[in-house]
């Protein structure tokens, strides 16, 4: 007992410090000087033990909350990194962050918008602000320390890379929720029998999103996922993004050399999306100018990072916000699929936007989200330990831990692993449960699928081998057996 006591005194102290300092620490204290609710017996020396008891009493509910906070400390410490990266690079090149393109050079822009493909700059010194595997440790490290699981640890928190309590669906649950997917029930893009409804003549975005847990015609894909994300691409919209892309023309930043080589070195060496280079150019360069989209902070963990005109560091006043992420290769990744779905680059840029405004974000964000990266970390890591236990045990044993490998899948909602026809079946089921657990639940399908070659292996290396090419997989038949033919 004076064990735990002694623990959650730590937290509290250590918390508090890490909050001092912040905007969210003094919104705090000046809230607690204000309230009507303060008390003269409450007293700074006995606050620590107040608080102590409080959280004792208030149960599980406080706990949550505290992790909030935590996962709100942890964001912030990555975002720092993140921008730290970007200002090294900076320094190291000696290349500003922003600056206006001379007129000659916009204009040469404004001439091969539609052929920037052909570009071949030399991008030799810039290099990727992160990987896939350093937010990996960064979640690792991730821990609810006010969460008293007795002397013993469980053996999900033992064996998993992931330990934070948070509630995720299991096996009858998760088939309850994606109950359409029965086996006995049909999918469109498989079973040739399933009727149309229709929905895309009663415009009923309801309608259609409910109609598409069972997948959707490939002729009606694109108006399909248009009416359930409201994009219609009117005359205001198509102005819009004419404007974003006057911006893109106006200003040269940093992260446009950083898409640049990222485009190269993804889907220019893509055989399903080097056709699409240039929609990609276009829609990435237009998005890190978007100030709309930082509307989407207001519900997120994470904060808008902000730069500082030069010579003016640290002064408020002159804070600019900067792209709200910076590693392009997801977000090429989320766009490339949806070019063979859209070719008017205006609506393609509005459905990109809405999917990561949507969903795309939660994969890159940290939160307790059920479609958080978090929460799909430890739903894939749970399926896998309760339904294939040995292979579980297996892999971490020779050191190849399944959420090593599974976790850049799921990162990028499976673009670039999967064949394009297979990752828009799987997309059509995101839309249509406005959920991202799916991805969990086929990473946990495919180490099921490959389970006796995954038992046989010696080493991580042996086991990325195994895994390496999914782009045979079919992703129907993979999460139905899954779902409904695992014994439970």
């Amino acid at each position: 007992m004076l064990r735990s006591d002694t623990g959650l005194s730590l937290t509290i102290a250590q918390i508090v410090q890490r909050l001092k300092g912040s905007s969210l620490h003094s919104q705090l204290e000046r809230q607690a000087r204000v309230s009507p609710l303060h008390r003269p017996e409450i007293k700074l020396e006995s606050l620590k033990e107040d608080i102590k008891e409080f959280l004792k009493t208030s149960g599980r509910i406080v706990l949550t909350y505290l992790f909030l906070f935590i996962c709100h400390i942890f964001q912030g410490s990555w975002e720092k990194r993140i921008l730290k990266s970007l200002n090294s690079m900076c320094t190291e090149l000696s290349i500003p962050l922003a600056r206006k393109r001379p007129a000659n050079e916009q204009k040469e822009l404004l001439n091969k918008w539609n052929e920037m493909g052909t570009d071949e700059p030399d991008l030799s010194l810039f290099r990727p602000v992160y990987a896939p595997k350093d937010f990996l440790e960064v979640l690792m490290n991730l821990r609810n320390p006010n969460y008293d699981n007795g002397d013993q640890p469980s053996f999900r928190n033992h064996l998993g890379l992931i330990q934070v309590p948070l509630k995720i669906k299991d096996i009858p649950e998760l088939k309850d929720y994606f109950s359409e997917l029965d086996l006995n029930a049909g999918q469109l893009g498989i079973d040739d029998s399933t009727q149309v409804p229709p929905v895309l003549a009663e415009q009923d975005s309801a309608a259609a999103q409910q109609y598409v847990r069972q997948g959707c015609p490939t002729a009606l894909r694109a108006e399909l996922w248009a009416l359930i994300l409201n994009i219609s691409n009117q005359s205001e919209d198509i102005l819009y993004y004419e404007q974003l892309k006057s911006n893109v023309v106006q200003h040269d930043l940093l992260v446009d050399s950083l898409i640049y080589k990222d485009v190269k070195l993804t889907a220019s060496n893509d055989d399903y999306y080097f056709v699409f280079e240039d929609y990609l150019y276009q829609v990435l360069l237009c998005f890190s100018r978007d100030t709309s989209v930082l509307e989407h902070f207001t519900y997120n963990s994470a904060t808008p990072p902000k730069s500082y005109i030069r010579g003016k560091l640290g002064m408020e006043e002159y804070a600019v916000f900067y792209p709200p992420n910076v590693n392009f290769k997801i977000f090429i990744l989320s766009v490339a699929p949806l070019c063979f779905l859209y070719h008017e680059p205006s609506k393609l840029y509005q459905i990109f936007r809405e999917m990561y405004v949507r969903f795309f974000f939660r994969l890159h964000s940290i939160s307790s989200h059920p479609s958080g990266i978090v929460s799909l970390c430890l739903l894939f890591e749970t399926l896998l330990q309760t339904h294939l236990p040995q292979l579980f045990y297996h892999l971490g044993e020779i050191g190849a831990q399944p959420l090593r490998i599974a976790f850049k899948w799921m990162v990028r909602a499976f673009s670039g692993y999967l064949a394009t026809d297979q990752l828009l079946l799987l997309w059509d089921r995101v839309l249509g449960y406005n959920s991202l657990e799916i991805l969990a639940v086929l990473a946990a399908a495919v180490f099921a699928f490959r389970a006796v070659n995954l038992m046989e292996v010696t080493s991580l290396a042996a086991a990325e081998a195994v895994l390496a090419d999914l782009s045979t997989l079919k992703v129907m038949p993979l999460l139905q057996i899954f779902l409904f033919a695992t014994v439970t």
